[in-house]
């Protein structure tokens, strides 16, 4: 076939050529580039012209961490030159103030586009916390704390774009960190990025990101408010709640992770460090009881999910060690119920074979 009488074949053929062509083109900018930017290095020519050339390089290629090393000297450079110009009589530390400010609000702009393009770049959050944490060094609390709280507006954003970077997440902890520090003279934000992941997770339920924060900060509250055995029940009894409404999709692995962390508070072996230590053991059985009917209601429609029936297992393995006769008839039946889940999901994980094997065996063993 042919348009306006040239074959297609011969058009792919001069689209390809024009192409290696355009990227020859780019390919021998992009070596020079690099060359010129090591030359200046190389000679120690930390100039508002290297800076430049850094920038032009890393919009190309931002993954070249060594150029952000080298945008990092010309920085270190400006900034020992201010303070010797203060020194010297030659600025106010006022001037230096607002210089300094000037720069990182500057570097941090440039970064910003380069995060929508390239958002799981780590070099990118490298270089933005490195300017951040000159803000503390380097300006009055006050100003250094409002640019660390517009980061967090900005990460805010960016995990609205992308909620379950996680990068983006480790980079807020990161940012909360330094918020809650001394030296930007700050509180405790356990509470309110408790929140945070409720509405992260309210926006997406399989948000693994969200929910392991959400694990984390758990403890972290608990102890800050020095929470009564009462309220830290009442906090388990609302995680349970809530895990059970996102189960409507019980197919969604990150929920399940969730659900095992919680089902911690009832192993005896676990729950000292677990968000409830101080329940009994009847109370722990009852909980088991609770959760073991709820998953079994779960598998009435979704039959074929291996994450309830392996939920399952890890329950009545916990009920196990709470019973105070563990060599009974009811033991019995118990484990003849726990092999016919592991049945159920070798059958619907047959990739993992070995490892349900070992498990069974494991079982096998323990029950004799």
């Amino acid at each position: 076939m042919a348009s306006h009488g040239v074959p297609r074949t011969a058009v792919r053929e001069e689209r390809t050529t024009e192409n290696r062509e355009k990227e020859l083109r780019e390919i021998q900018q992009y070596q020079g580039l690099v060359e010129e930017v090591n030359e200046k290095v190389a000679a120690k020519d930390f100039s508002p012209e290297l800076l430049q050339k850094t920038a032009e390089l890393l919009k190309r290629n931002p993954e070249y961490y060594t150029v952000w090393n080298h945008r990092r000297r010309i920085f270190v450079q400006e900034f020992s030159d201010l303070d010797k110009a203060v020194q010297n009589g030659d600025k106010s530390p006022e001037n230096r103030i607002s210089e300094t400010l000037d720069i990182i609000q500057m570097d941090l702009q440039f970064l910003f586009p380069l995060l929508l393009k390239f958002p799981k770049c780590y070099w990118i959050w490298n270089h933005r916390l490195w300017l951040l944490e000159q803000s503390s060094l380097l300006l009055p609390c006050t100003q250094s704390r409002k640019i660390w709280e517009e980061e967090l507006g900005l990460v805010g954003k960016m995990l609205s774009r992308d909620s379950r970077n996680f990068h983006g997440w480790g980079y807020r902890r990161l940012v909360v960190q330094n918020l809650e520090s001394q030296t930007l003279q700050g509180q405790s934000m356990a509470r309110p990025e408790f929140n945070y992941t409720k509405k992260m997770i309210g926006a997406n339920l399989s948000n693994f990101s969200a929910w392991h924060n959400r694990s984390q900060l758990i403890t972290r509250i608990l102890a800050e408010e020095d929470a009564t055995d009462e309220e830290r029940k009442q906090m388990l009894d609302e995680e349970l709640e809530l895990i059970h409404k996102a189960l409507c999709d019980p197919y969604d692995q990150s929920l399940w992770f969730y659900h095992q962390n919680l089902m911690c508070t009832f192993d005896g072996d676990r729950a000292p460090n677990s968000m409830a230590p101080q329940l009994t053991d009847e109370q722990r059985r009852d909980y088991l009881k609770g959760e073991q009917e709820y998953i079994e209601e779960i598998l009435e429609d979704a039959d074929d999910c291996k994450w309830a029936y392996l939920a399952l297992i890890d329950i009545a393995l916990m009920a196990k060690k709470l019973k105070k006769n563990p060599d009974g008839d009811e033991d019995e039946n118990d484990s003849s119920q726990v092999l016919e889940w592991l049945q159920a999901v070798k059958k619907l994980d047959p990739l993992r074979a070995g490892r349900w094997d070992d498990l069974e065996r494991n079982l096998v063993q323990n029950r004799g």
